[in-house]
């Protein structure tokens, strides 16, 4: 069979520990018998983060912004024990953070959903959407934590103009402090990319703060929503038959919790960190669950929305064998090389990635699974190891979409 022959590489941005071990098996066994692959290769694990004092990470997003897709695996942010395990000269911010803030861009996370694995929520008949805001809050806020009693104040120093200070406590015992900031581009760009997504989704958007108690941070959010989508979207959403809504954070989850799904839900970083992992529990495990960076300016970067999978590399390293699930892995693969298609003008490499995500499923589906999901499934399941899954998924692939 003649390899899909690509005009323009994608950026890939390898990674750390069992999924690196994943990476490389799913491009071996599922995407290069099949595909004249050519990417810009950049490596972020550890060691060479390391070795370029970060600058690779840097590098890696630049280069997203040039080539326009990118696909990630997933990475260690080191903490203190990681800087001993690894010898690090440093403790090395997240690399997802970092490309996050070079790219301007929002995260989307969608479950990945099989037949025979019913979600927690017994009325969510869709998937769910987590649009996360990935900048700012409490992610670069400032803490302080004392022994003693005293005074606590804000204040901003303006360039011009007269200072403004307001008094956050006085209080005669130790204490915890905490100052966080946004920026309004960053919130506009927020706006414009959640609306930009649900317009190419088709799909209702929510968004939800808290502004009734954070009456200037959260109510800067929801105005600046409000104000793009009446100045240049709100004709288009109509055309298109699809709705914005806001609402309070708490009335969110209620009404998501109601919900047969099939919506975008935007959210501030914080919120979209821990409602992406609710909803990907919610239907099933957090290894399902796709995840792309989205850019203002239309950049994209698909990685799994999990992490490196730590204990189950120790295991292999022991010479084990594991039942990893490498799905949301390989569907960043398939995001990607269905964005690049798309963008290029390549329906056969759009149509390879619909197939081989058919494959995948219809193997989930039959049947055969890793671990995690046949915990999960419905009716008869084969739990097999990393290597027998994917396997599978090429003998269902060659087997309905390769005649």
């Amino acid at each position: 069979m003649e390899k899909i022959r690509m005009k323009v590489p994608l950026v890939e941005m390898d990674g750390d520990e069992m999924t690196r071990i994943i990476w490389k098996k799913l491009k071996d066994e599922l995407i290069l018998p099949y595909i004249d692959l050519k990417t810009v290769y950049f490596d972020l694990g550890l060691p060479e983060r390391d070795r370029t004092n970060d600058r690779v990470t840097e590098e890696a997003a630049l280069a997203a912004k040039e080539y326009g897709v990118a696909v990630k695996c997933a990475t260690i942010t080191p903490n203190r024990q990681r800087v001993e395990e690894y010898g690090l000269h440093a403790m090395y911010k997240s690399p997802n953070a970092t490309i996050r803030a070079i790219l301007d861009g929002t995260v989307f996370r969608t479950p990945i959903i099989v037949g025979n694995i019913k979600p927690a929520v017994r009325n969510w008949k869709k998937p769910i959407t987590i649009a996360r805001h990935a900048f700012g809050d409490i992610y670069k806020a400032s803490e302080i934590a004392t022994d003693r009693g005293g005074r606590a104040e804000l204040r901003f120093i303006p360039n011009e103009g007269e200072e403004t200070v307001l008094q956050i406590c006085d209080l005669d015992e130790p204490m915890v402090l905490q100052g966080q900031f946004n920026k309004d581009s960053s919130i506009r760009s927020f706006a414009h990319s959640c609306f930009r997504y649900a317009l190419s989704a088709k799909q209702d958007l929510w968004f939800s703060t808290k502004d009734t108690i954070s009456k200037q941070y959260d109510q800067t959010f929801k105005l600046i929503f409000q104000e793009i989508y009446d100045t240049d979207y709100r004709k288009r959403f109509e055309e298109a038959g699809i709705t914005y809504f806001y609402t309070l954070i708490d009335d969110a989850v209620a009404r998501v919790i109601r919900s047969e799904g099939g919506f975008i839900w935007a959210c501030k970083n914080y919120d979209g960190d821990v409602m992406s992992d609710m909803v990907s529990t919610a239907f099933g495990s957090l290894a399902m669950m796709t995840s792309v960076l989205v850019s203002p300016d239309g950049n994209f970067e698909y990685e799994a929305a999990h992490g490196t999978v730590t204990k189950h590399y120790y295991r292999y390293l022991a010479g084990e064998k594991t039942s990893t699930n490498p799905i949301a892995t390989l569907f960043a693969w398939t995001g990607a090389l269905r964005k690049r298609g798309e963008l290029d003008g390549l329906p056969e490499l759009e149509r390879y990635a619909d197939s081989m995500e058919a494959a995948c499923l219809g193997t989930v589906e039959s049947g055969i699974m890793t671990k995690d999901l046949a915990l999960l499934a419905e009716g008869g399941s084969t739990a097999v190891d990393t290597d027998g899954f994917i396997a599978a998924v090429r003998a269902a692939y060659e087997g309905r979409f390769t005649r």
